[in-house]
């Protein structure tokens, strides 16, 4: 049981570690020609230090939901804040781009664990009634950060030095170190013997996946790529085999019997594809469309931030009103038709137009990120919880890799063969993205009118 302090305070301070690592990774999207040009790299080589992040985290996040089970959730969170911040502190003090690729690995395998387990402690640690309501500190963060992080990172760079962008981390994650020793429960599961062949399996399938999603996105390496691809789906077909002979699976199959998991394990792949491009979108359009500075792209994409802020205290009751059923299909819809208006706008317009779009576009992503989790992870048991919340965890990274491989893919095929440019490029792929966010709510009609009334 959480004494009143931990139950008051605990969700703040996940949230701020969740938001501080995603928050890094939004910031150091936008450095990376600063950084590229502070080593004497190309930028194209710099991309990397996104990829090696990536390509940890894809290999580390299965094995987080057994660790905490077995070794308790405040030790091994607390470990992976450590190995961030050692991270954060090495990539600071790299002095060439293979040093710097090594430290973002490093921040990979803490952010691997960070992320997953931040929102398994939530889960575990509060009556499923509260659930939806404190989803919420899991979920603001991953919305915000993406929005926030661009500007934060504009500033910083060009003010202080492209190293204060991994400082920063530094007196975060120790003020973290020491309140969440004192907040954070080390709650443990009873575990069986580690599945040593499945999490091989499973994480370099996962490893591959992600390598031919950058690989293709890279045109000359497409049959490279492609064989990766390949290669992860046949990794996939020997876990599914193995996981059905083994006594206890990393993942156990049995997870997908149930049903609220299985819709909304599919129904958050699907929906992501189009919903996660947004943050990518959305400053291509304004800067190389609209002729907007990086600063003041930064500051009109807070507004989507403010939206999911301001949405947050009616959330459970629009849920309630309505159930996760209506309100998933209607609010896809709705990011569905967002999304295509953006495509509407045209370089003559004042930018106080974007204003109620880009704020009902961050109520909506709230709304919608919040109800999937919650409705996903809901009915899954004690014993359940782990390995479904790491489960889950990978199926939203894949999700938002696939969906800004989509963007990046359709800009090249658009541009490069001549089809279209400018901005009738970017308003055929907010048109695309609209459509298949608009179609994928449609799978959410397979929930039950009362499915997840226990979790408010």
């Amino acid at each position: 049981m959480l004494s009143s302090t931990q139950a008051k305070y605990l969700p703040y301070i996940l949230a701020t570690a969740l938001f501080v690592q995603i928050l890094h990774g939004a910031i150091i999207h936008t450095a990376l020609p600063q950084i590229a040009a502070a080593l004497g790299e190309s930028t194209h080589r710099m991309q990397w230090v996104n990829i090696s992040y990536v390509l940890a985290m894809a290999v580390c996040i299965p094995i987080s939901g057994y660790m905490a089970d077995k070794h308790g959730t405040r030790r091994i969170f607390l470990i992976a804040v450590f190995i961030f911040c050692i991270g954060s502190l090495l990539c600071a003090m790299s002095h060439n781009l293979f040093f710097l690729i090594v430290s973002r690995m490093a921040q990979g395998v803490g952010g691997a664990m960070m992320m997953p387990i931040a929102r398994l402690i939530l889960i575990k640690s509060y009556p499923r009634e509260k659930l939806l309501s404190i989803m919420n500190y899991a979920i603001l963060p991953a919305i915000i950060a993406p929005f926030v992080g661009p500007i934060l990172g504009e500033y910083v760079v060009k003010y202080v030095s492209w190293q204060a962008l991994f400082l920063i981390n530094l007196p975060l994650g120790m003020l973290g170190l020491i309140l969440g020793r004192w907040l954070i429960p080390n709650l443990y599961e009873p575990v069986q013997k580690f599945d040593w062949r499945g999490f091989y399996l499973f994480a370099m399938a996962a490893f591959h996946f992600h390598l031919s999603i950058y690989l293709i996105s890279r045109n000359e390496l497409v049959i490279y790529a492609t064989l990766e691809g390949l290669y992860a789906f046949v990794l996939v077909y020997r876990y599914v085999r193995h996981a059905r002979k083994a006594d206890y699976p990393l993942f156990p199959l049995d997870l997908f019997a149930l049903r609220t998991f299985r819709i909304g394990l599919i129904g958050n792949f699907l929906t992501r594809l189009g919903v996660s491009a947004i943050p990518l979108l959305l400053p291509l359009l304004l800067q190389v469309n609209f002729g907007y500075s990086a600063i003041e792209t930064g500051w009109l994409l807070v507004v989507v931030a403010l939206g999911a802020i301001l949405i947050k205290p009616w959330l459970k009751s629009i849920t309630k009103r309505l159930s996760y059923r209506r309100i998933l299909v209607l609010n896809t819809t709705t990011l569905g038709l967002l999304i295509i208006i953006l495509s509407h706008f045209h370089q003559g317009i004042s930018w106080l137009w974007f204003m109620p779009v880009l704020l009902l576009l961050g109520v909506c992503s709230a709304i919608h990120f919040n109800t999937m989790t919650t409705i996903t992870v809901g009915d899954l048991s004690t014993q359940q919880v782990a390995s479904g919340n790491s489960l889950l965890s990978i199926n939203q990274q894949f999700a938002v890799s696939f969906g800004t491989l989509f963007v990046v893919i359709t800009l090249h095929i658009l541009q490069d063969n001549k089809i279209m440019h400018g901005l009738a490029s970017f308003q055929m792929i907010s048109w695309i993205l609209g459509v298949v966010t608009i179609l994928s709510g449609l799978y959410f009609l397979r929930l039950q009118p009362d499915d997840g009334k226990g979790t408010y």
